[in-house]
């Protein structure tokens, strides 16, 4: 009998076409890595998640982010392919501004006045700096006068910064765009120089401030993503490679070249994780973003009305950002992704997605 004929790989444009996928499960198990590797920050407790102890730089929540960053870049470079450019500003504002703009108006005009002991709260300029830097996408604002003051870690929600970086990476893909430099052939040496320049100067300049590294791991992931839609074509999806990264991560770990080894595992590794697995699909509800916007308010709550430890307070806040992110979803983002559906035809899962 002839030898069976082995079927290629599937690519990621073929994973795609298949439609279906785990982006809004990987991002909601994400934003729930966020809670729980902030844990230690917010209740004060010394050492860090399985995470950190794997990897002896990452905790769980910057894994998460690096997850995150790699989704939008794929996701929003598919974005704006189907859009104009103004179509493609419009989906982003929709996505983006409501769920923000009401989680920061909470803080400010409900949570704040609650538990402030700053008896000039309303007075004093800190209050109102923090709602319009932080709904505006301006930059980011983590405190309240008199708000969570005497807890370890006072900020009213670290996790905003993320977002103006977000938002400054959508205007630069549009740049791109609109400058013909998502072409493969001119993308590729785009993304090679940017990285080697990144590296470079995290060698040159080591140890990077923390706010610096952040910003630079952040860029380096979303072009990564944009760099796997752009290549969607080539790149296969199979497993030996994925086990090939774990494996030098785990030789790596503790060296200079760990830093690699883990750029090119959460690359590609949540890619192949979104696209090939066939776990249950969460399809017309995406609690993700809400969950990461009022994971660290949740947590700085229970550490005010109940304080524990990392596991107790990941319980606690878990089940209350929870609740808040449903509200946020049926209440805020939902009704908003049906606006964009409205406006730009698209329809509201499509929508959802991108």
């Amino acid at each position: 009998m002839p030898a069976a004929i082995a079927r290629p790989a599937p690519t990621l444009a073929d994973a795609w076409r298949r439609g279906g996928n785990n982006f809004n499960l990987l991002r909601l198990v994400a934003a729930w890595l966020v809670i729980h590797g902030h844990a230690w920050a917010i209740t004060g407790t010394p050492g860090g998640d399985m995470v950190a102890l794997l990897t002896g730089t990452k905790f769980a929540g910057a894994l998460a982010v690096d997850v995150f960053f790699v989704i939008s870049g794929f996701l929003i470079a598919a974005s704006l392919e189907r859009h104009r450019p103004g179509a493609y500003l419009l989906a982003r504002a929709l996505r983006l501004l409501p769920g923000l703009a009401v989680c920061v108006a909470l803080s400010v005009l409900v949570l704040g006045p609650l538990l402030t002991t700053d008896p000039g709260y309303w007075r004093d300029p800190r209050t109102w700096d923090y709602l319009w830097v932080n709904a505006s996408l301006w930059s980011s604002r983590y405190f309240l006068p008199g708000v969570f003051d005497g807890l370890p870690n006072p900020a009213v929600n670290g996790s905003l910064w993320t977002l103006p970086v977000e938002a400054r990476l959508y205007l630069a893909l549009l740049l791109a765009a609109l400058a013909g430099l998502l072409a493969p052939r001119r993308y590729l040496p785009l993304w090679l120089l940017g990285i080697a320049t990144l590296a470079g100067i995290a060698w040159w300049r080591r140890p990077l401030p923390d706010h610096l590294a952040n910003y630079a791991w952040c860029t380096a992931f979303f072009a990564t993503g944009t760099l796997l839609w752009v290549l969607r074509a080539r790149v296969q999806l199979r497993g030996a490679p994925l086990l090939g990264l774990l494996a030098l991560a785990a030789l790596a770990r503790g060296t200079p070249a760990f830093a690699a080894v883990y750029f090119a595992l959460v690359g590609y590794g949540t890619l192949w994780l979104a696209l090939v697995p066939r776990w249950p699909r969460i399809r017309h509800v995406d609690l993700s973003y809400g969950l990461y916007l009022y994971g660290w308010p949740a947590a700085q709550l229970v550490q005010t009305a109940s304080p524990g430890g990392p596991w107790h307070n990941t319980l606690w806040a878990s089940l209350l950002a929870l609740g808040l992110a449903t509200g946020s979803w049926f209440l805020v983002e939902r009704p908003a992704l049906r606006l964009k559906a409205r406006l730009l035809g698209a329809p509201p899962a499509a929508a959802a997605a991108g």
